[in-house]
């Protein structure tokens, strides 16, 4: 099991939860599609930054303000190579990746989507893909349009094109959280670009499983969270293309968002920082530029390969044990 390039017990001695014992046996933790758990490297990174450079971005002058500003604009960069943005000024920082679908639903739906307009989902999205555009359709009377599964856990196209006709947006989870599926993003970005639509790709369980490169999927926008990929929690990525970031309003209202504010209105600040209202969670920003660092070196073809490994062989066991008893829901090759 470890002939994929991945050194796994080397992997394994990078976080220290897994040395805890439980229940006098040592601890085994498979729900990493809630949440991951976090490598030495990360805890490390963010005690360093509280250790020796806690001060608030963006709004100083001083010694400890210029190294926090610095801690935080070189995760964002991090950030940016490790999905293959075009620019870190690509790279948005929200709570959360439903933070994320919610700033886009809001800002870009509320500013483009009038009664009537239609916007095309699936059914094996999470709720956090789903919930802001209900909200949208409650307030503005969109239209919500739905691509189905088929039997075996993957999208039913059969009707993509009569679906997409005269959509505004496609909003698709890029691997899904339930069934592991891997969605054919570009194939159905392409579809929706003919269709007219803009493309948004809720990537949460896809970046930390695969290399990212959010050009290649055909993206307008992307989204995920730290916390799925070795980071900690509070913080989250919203990647957009940059004409569609510069036409948005702002999302969110306080100190930062803001070049210049009177007693007449206010000028927002440049992308990104216009989408981030008031102070940051600044360790947990540090700590993802510390996960993504920390994937970099153990490499996403070595990551992906050995998780493909892993899953043929737990398909291959239960099989061999439970035979005829035993329903796979969801696709049959290990790597689908």
């Amino acid at each position: 099991m470890t002939g994929t390039g991945l050194d796994v017990e080397r992997v394994k001695a990078d976080f220290p939860i897994l040395s805890r014992p439980l229940h006098e046996q040592r601890l085994v933790y498979l729900d990493s599609a809630a949440t991951s758990q976090k490598p030495t490297a990360v805890l490390e990174a963010m005690e360093h930054y509280y250790v020796h450079h806690n001060a608030n971005v963006h709004r100083g002058a001083h010694q400890l303000a210029v190294e926090a500003t610095d801690a935080v604009e070189a995760a964002r960069a991090a950030v940016g190579r490790f999905i293959n943005a075009g620019s870190e000024r690509e790279i948005v920082f929200t709570k959360n990746a439903t933070e994320s679908l919610n700033l886009v639903a809001n800002a870009w739906g509320g500013a483009n989507l009038r009664p009537g307009d239609a916007v095309v989902l699936t059914h094996m999205e999470h709720h956090a893909n789903i919930v802001p555009w209900h909200l949208l359709a409650q307030r503005t009377g969109i239209e919500l349009r739905w691509l189905p599964i088929t039997p075996d856990g993957q999208l039913d196209c059969t009707h993509l094109d009569r679906i997409l006709d005269g959509a505004k947006a496609l909003s698709i989870t890029a691997m899904s959280n339930v069934l592991g599926t891997l969605t054919p993003v570009r194939q159905l970005a392409d579809a929706a670009h003919a269709a007219g639509a803009i493309v948004i790709v809720d990537g949460c369980q896809f970046t930390p499983h695969l290399v990212t490169d959010v050009s290649a999927m055909g993206a307008d926008f992307f989204a995920f969270s730290d916390h799925k990929m070795c980071g900690p929690t509070g913080i989250g990525v919203l990647w957009g293309r940059p004409e569609l970031l510069e036409e948005m309003p702002c999302f969110l209202g306080g100190g930062e968002m803001i070049l210049d504010v009177t007693t007449e209105g206010f000028t927002p600040n440049e992308v990104p920082w216009k989408f981030e209202a008031g102070t940051p969670p600044i360790a947990e920003i540090v700590g993802l530029g510390a996960a993504v660092d920390y994937l970099d070196t153990l490499g996403m073809t070595a990551v992906r390969e050995h998780e493909v490994s892993l899953t043929a062989y737990a398909m291959r066991a239960l099989t061999d044990r439970y035979g005829p008893d035993i329903t796979i829901h969801g696709p049959s090759e290990p790597a689908a």
